[in-house]
């Protein structure tokens, strides 16, 4: 089970980096001052865990940036943090020692530093341009990059390196859910099923808010027959899993799910609307159920 980061997890996560980056540069500013100045160095500065001991090291190793730590982006911070302080002990020892800093030594930890910055502000930017593309309401993707997405992918699947298969899926009787319970519970039914299918999917499918009830999943790296297992598993789950939506009865919501693989030679829109007939046929076969797109649809 994939942990994803909600829109106010995300923006939350952006405000600890932003503070984070601040007390980055003050560090920086500090370094500076006492190599050009000649002062004597903080000895938290020299200690062999220093990019702990340091502002932005208690954050990064902290409790706060939790559902931070499986994102790629986070993970590359590290090695060039630890690396930078390494390099600013050694020209901190040199200066207190009174020899001439080598002007390679100093490149060396200015290039580490500047690495260190391009992973931070890559972060920032995938944490910033993940807000702006999320659905305010369910949290899964909006339709605004799911396009490019799929040709990006569809290039993948024309040159054999890996297919990719997409899914429709639609909540039954919604109207009847609106109808009876009123639109705020059907927002919260919204919500929910879509926070239960990303949080079953693996990290890298997208989920995208095609329109209304209905909802399009991106499996890259997967054939038809592995899709419909883990289809029917997550649909079977939902099934099962009573949805509370603030009243006293938990709702027990149901999905269809029609599949079509990404196709290498038609458009990404007619691979859609195979997964979009696909998942109609599941409607007419009764719901809750998957059904693969054939020709014959």
């Amino acid at each position: 089970m994939s942990v994803k980061l909600t829109q106010s997890e995300t923006q939350a996560a952006l405000l600890q980096l932003d503070q984070a980056i601040y007390n980055h540069g003050k560090w920086y500013d500090s370094i500076t001052r006492t190599l050009i100045c000649h002062l004597p160095y903080d000895r938290c500065d020299v200690a062999r865990d220093a990019h702990r001991q340091c502002r932005f090291g208690q954050w990064y190793y902290g409790v706060e940036p939790e559902k931070l730590r499986a994102h790629p982006g986070f993970m590359a911070i590290e090695v060039e943090h630890k690396k930078m302080h390494e390099l600013a002990a050694q020209l901190l020892q040199t200066s207190a020692s009174g020899a001439v800093i080598a002007p390679l030594s100093f490149d060396t930890f200015s290039n580490t530093l500047e690495r260190l910055r391009l992973e931070i502000y890559t972060l920032k930017r995938e944490l910033e341009d993940s807000i702006s593309n999320l659905d305010s309401l369910t949290g899964a993707n909006n339709r605004i990059g799911m396009l490019p997405k799929l040709r990006e992918l569809q290039e993948l699947v024309k040159r054999n390196v890996q297919p990719c298969c997409i899914a429709m899926m639609d909540i039954d009787h919604f109207k009847v859910v609106n109808d009876t319970y009123g639109h705020t519970v059907g927002d919260l039914v919204l919500a929910a099923c879509a926070r239960y299918v990303m949080n079953h999917f693996r990290p890298y499918d997208k989920l995208f808010r095609y329109g209304g009830e209905e909802f399009l999943i991106c499996m890259q790296n997967t054939d038809a027959t592995a899709a419909y297992e883990v289809v029917e598993r997550v649909r079977q789950g939902l099934a099962a899993t009573p949805i509370e939506c603030g009243g006293k009865i938990p709702l027990q919501i149901t999905m269809s799910f029609g599949l079509a693989m990404l196709d290498p030679v038609a458009s990404v829109e007619q691979s859609i609307d195979r997964a979009d007939k696909a998942m109609y046929a599941a409607k007419t076969a009764g719901r809750n159920c998957t059904r693969v797109w054939d020709p014959l649809m």
